[in-house]
C-alpha cells in the first residue's frame, strides 16, 4: 500500500538507524518511495545523510552514536520533533567483529560488551524510548511497528564470530518478547539476512562461493531484497513476533 498524503492518506513516519549506506539506505529509499517520511541516522557519514535528505521527498537526518545512552535519547527526541510523530522504528544499525569460532581467547570481554551494547541494548533502549509515540500511532488506526535487522547467524551456528552470533540470537528472542509485551498497539518483527552483497562483503570469497553453489537461489541477497522484506513487514497490520530468515534458502541445505 503506497501512502499518498496529498490524496488524504495519513502521513507515516519511520526512523531507520544506520541508514546512510548498505541495507539501511536501501530500506530508507524503499519506504520513502512508499510514501513514508524518513528519519535517517548514522554515527558518522553526516555529509551522506544530508545528501540523502535532499534526495528523498520527505526526510530528516540525525547523527548519533548508539553506544551512548544520551545520544539514543536525543535521536528519538529529534526524530519525533522533526515530524510530530513516529510510527515505525527500524533497528538496522549494528556492528560485527570477525573472529574464528575456534579462537575463544580473542573473543574478549571488550568484544562481547561492544557487540551487545550496539546489537542488543541499543535496539531495546530505542524501542523503550519510542514506545509512547508508537502507541500513539495505533490511535490512527494502524499499529505502531518495529522491525529489527538481525542475521541468519542468530538462527544457525554461523556468523563472523561467536559474540556476534549470540548478540543476534538475543535480538531475535527480544523481538518475540517485545511482540508479546507491546501488542496489540505495537507489532515487532525481525528480518534475519544471510550474506548480502555490499562493499563490506565483496571480498568474502568463501561466503560468496557458498551462496552461489549451495543456496537454492544461487546468490547472495541484495540490499533491495532485504528492504522489500522490511517494507512487507511494515505494511502488514497483523504479523508480529516473526523472524523472517532471508538467506536464499541456504538454511535448507
Amino acid at each position: 500500500m503506497k501512502l499518498n498524503p496529498a490524496m488524504g492518506d495519513a502521513l507515516r513516519v519511520v526512523l531507520v538507524t544506520g541508514s546512510t549506506s548498505g541495507i539501511g539506505a536501501a530500506i530508507a529509499r524503499t519506504l520513502s518511495r512508499e510514501g513514508y517520511a524518513v528519519v535517517l541516522h548514522s554515527r558518522n557519514s553526516a555529509h551522506t545523510g544530508r545528501a540523502m535528505v535532499a534526495e528523498l521527498k520527505r526526510a530528516s537526518y540525525v547523527q548519533a552514536d548508539l553506544s551512548i545512552e544520551a545520544d539514543r535519547v536525543r535521536l528519538i527526541n529529534e526524530a519525533i520533533a522533526a515530524w510530530g510523530q513516529l510510527d515505525v522504528l527500524v533497528n538496522n544499525a549494528g556492528i560485527s567483529r570477525v573472529i574464528p569460532h575456534s579462537d575463544l581467547a580473542s573473543a574478549s570481554s571488550t568484544v562481547w560488551h561492544e557487540l551487545n551494547e550496539i546489537n542488543v541494548v541499543a535496539p531495546f533502549h530505542l524501542v523503550t524510548l519510542a514506545e509512547s509515540a508508537l502507541r500513539d500511532a495505533a490511535r490512527s488506526g494502524r499499529p505502531g511497528c518495529v522491525v529489527n535487522i538481525s542475521s541468519h547467524a542468530g538462527v544457525r551456528p554461523k556468523g563472523a564470530s561467536i559474540p556476534y552470533a549470540v548478540s543476534k540470537a538475543a535480538l531475535n528472542h527480544m523481538t518475540r518478547l517485545l511482540a508479546v509485551s507491546l501488542g496489540p498497539e505495537i507489532r515487532v518483527n525481525a528480518v534475519a539476512p544471510g550474506l548480502v552483497d555490499t562493499p563490506l562483503t565483496a571480498e568474502w570469497t568463501e561466503a560468496q562461493a557458498l551462496w552461489r553453489t549451495r543456496a537454492p537461489m544461487r546468490r547472495a541477497a541484495s540490499p533491495d531484497d532485504i528492504a522489500k522484506a522490511v517494507a512487507m513487514l511494515v505494511e502488514s497490520d497483523y504479523l508480529t513476533g516473526e523472524i523472517l530468515l532471508m538467506d536464499g534458502g541456504l538454511n535448507l541445505t
